[in-house]
């Protein structure tokens, strides 16, 4: 039944065609010019462009020789200049060109780089659109972009562009789509300054013009078919006119018409042709698409949901059950389904450029691993910026290594040593599981999640950047991380450069402090001569004394001192005699052997370091300035 409907539609089609077509050419018969040509082509300037309908020159054409839309007119300034200027914003333009023909004018804005008026350009209440095809036209973001990290390189590849002409000493202004996934932006030191209205990405590689069109298609076909100039019918300004144009003789109209019946079989031939491939290839189409839905649907399982902000006050039934509070905001428990729990973290400071944001998104969103936490999805909604994680109902190791006086918190050596393997391993997928080395900066015992089964999970991506796996060393401008846990070179580079070497430095102080379920030392204590628990615990080593902890079964002992030696190699002061994780691993894996003791943590050959390296790792654990630094 189908392709017969076809064949009615293709029938009717032809019928109406010829006809159509044929009085068509009839009617356009070019009227003859007007006997006083006030509507004659006028220039500002003898180079500058001709200018005729729809475009009205004001004080050398009469109103009635333009398009009645004030959006077609045109000015001569002082300077002879063409101008085009927009309502109701008064943004003007030096008209460069204008093709008739193809209905493109050519423009520039009047005054100095045109990229600054970015903001306010917009077509909506003119008659011109952007020359460029539909895929090309998009809304941008404008990022300004240190260049602390010494990296100049030009972003214009089609997806981000640079805007030189708005550069300023030390800083690139970076133009990307606004609807751009957080996980491709290249805008890890940049700053937000505005959204753009629809505009064309051509705009931003030419730089110092643009390319606008009109759409009238009466005068198209006038101009370029008949080869004639377009205006209004006489008396009227309602009522197009082809001048100058191509005559259609009679005898030939006559003919044309007659052959009108012929020709329209032959289209109801090939019509009927084209409508039945049309039908044999619909089948094909439709499976096709069902594929594409499915892969879409699969792929969109893979990815974070995002969320609006409206969803996340629904999740979390109002922000009522708060888990926890950190630096860059305050985590809720929330339920999806009766079935799914999450934990909500509603982001401070979202006002800023979302470093944070971007971060945890762009990382957490690509990695799957089971010592990793899962980002369920996010909320991007105006300044609110949420981040949805699986929730998991043992919360944070912290709370069970610093028990404050819940002996219920208490875990036995051998689960400390199982979550410090899984710790380890999550390390790894970061560092050589992913496209690119991810590194975490912030690895300590509040951002390592428990689950039901006490598996750990490494949460909290926010100061996480990616490297190449190749490089030995990552470019930064400020240091990152937790007091304690912070290695020495991301201080400053008198102490190495910053590698994944800076990861396993901190999870070395976490192991030490699970060993003694202490912090290696409090950041609110201002005397420095207190007990510095990994020199102490190293000097206990040394002298083979135990280490005075507390164990409930045997062998435990024996894995405190493991874990410890292993805490202590991680934090070697040198970040070349750190071993990488894999390393870590083996050790960690041994059967009941504590690996060798390593040299001292706490001296150190490098003659840029101070006489007293342990009285200065104290400092630095307790609150060492940061270094600013230009790579």
């Amino acid at each position: 039944m189908e392709i017969w409907r076809l064949v009615i539609v293709a029938i009717s089609f032809s019928s109406l065609l010829s006809p159509a077509i044929f009085a068509d050419n009839v009617s356009i018969a070019p009227a003859a010019a007007p006997p006083d040509d006030v509507c004659a082509e006028k220039r500002c300037s003898p180079d500058g462009p001709a200018v005729r309908f729809p475009f009205l020159l004001r004080g050398k054409q009469p109103e009635e020789c333009g398009y009645n839309n004030p959006g077609y007119n045109l000015y001569c300034d002082t300077e002879n200049h063409t101008l085009l200027q927009f309502p109701p914003s008064s943004m003007k333009f030096v008209v460069k060109n204008i093709d008739y023909k193809n209905q493109m004018i050519q423009v520039q804005f009047a005054e100095g780089c045109q990229l600054k008026y970015l903001r306010n350009l917009d077509l909506s209440s003119t008659p011109f659109q952007f020359s460029a095809p539909d895929y090309m036209i998009y809304r941008y973001t404008l990022f300004n972009c240190s260049l602390a990290n010494g990296d100049s390189r030009s972003s214009d590849d089609g997806y981000e562009y640079d805007l030189s002409c708005l550069d300023t000493p030390g800083y690139r202004v970076r133009a990307t789509p606004s609807d751009t996934e957080i996980r491709f932006l290249s805008v890890e030191l940049c700053t937000k300054m505005y959204d753009t209205n629809l505009v064309s990405g051509e705009l931003f590689r030419m730089q110092d013009s643009m390319n606008l069109a009109w759409s009238l298609s009466a005068c198209k076909k006038c101009e370029v078919r008949e080869g004639g100039i377009c205006r209004w019918k006489n008396g009227t300004n309602n009522k197009f006119d082809c001048f100058g144009g191509k005559k259609l003789d009679s005898g030939v109209s006559k003919k044309l018409l007659i052959s009108g019946p012929i020709v329209g079989c032959f289209f109801l031939m090939l019509a009927t042709s084209a409508l039945y491939n049309v039908y044999k290839t619909k089948k094909i189409d439709r499976e096709n698409q069902k594929r594409i839905r499915t892969f879409l649907e699969d792929y969109a399982a893979m990815k974070p949901t995002r969320y609006s902000y409206a969803d996340i006050k629904r999740i979390t039934n109002d922000f009522k059950d708060k888990l926890g509070e950190g630096g860059y905001g305050n985590v809720f428990k929330g339920k999806i389904s009766n079935e799914i729990f999450v934990a909500v973290k509603l982001l401070h400071n979202s006002t800023g450029n979302g470093e944070e944001f971007i971060n945890e998104v762009g990382t957490m969103g690509t990695i799957h691993h089971v010592n990793v936490v899962r980002l369920v999805g996010f909320c991007a909604d105006g300044f609110k910026r949420a981040l949805v994680y699986e929730f998991l109902p043992n919360g944070s190791l912290d709370k069970f290594i610093f028990p404050e006086g819940q002996e219920h918190h208490n875990l036995g050596m051998e689960k400390l040593q199982n979550i410090a393997f899984g710790i380890a391993r999550g390390i790894e997928y970061l560092h050589q599981g992913c496209e690119q080395r991810i590194l975490h900066f912030d690895i300590k015992p509040h951002n390592i999640l428990l689950d039901n089964n006490f598996n750990p999970k490494i949460s909290d991506f926010g100061l996480a950047k990616l490297c190449e796996k190749g490089r030995s060393a990552v470019s930064m401008t400020a240091a990152r991380g937790t007091m304690g846990y912070i290695a020495p070179e991301v201080f400053s580079r008198h102490f190495g450069n910053v590698s994944y070497k800076s990861d396993i430095y901190s999870f070395g102080m976490l192991l030490l402090e699970m060993v003694g379920r202490r912090k290696n030392i409090d950041a609110n204590v201002q005397n420095v001569s207190q007990v510095y628990y990994p020199e102490w615990v190293y000097g206990r080593l040394v002298q083979g004394e135990d280490l005075r902890i507390q164990v409930e079964e045997d062998g435990e002992e024996i894995i405190a001192k493991k874990l410890a030696i292993v805490g202590l190699w991680c934090i070697q002061w040198n970040p070349v005699d750190r071993p990488s994780i894999t390393c870590v691993l083996q050790m960690l894996e041994g059967n009941g052997e504590s690996p060798s003791l390593p040299p001292s943590p706490f001296t150190s050959t490098d003659p840029m370091n101070p006489s007293n390296p342990s009285l200065h790792g104290r400092h630095l654990a307790s609150g060492l300035a940061v270094i600013s630094e230009l790579e």
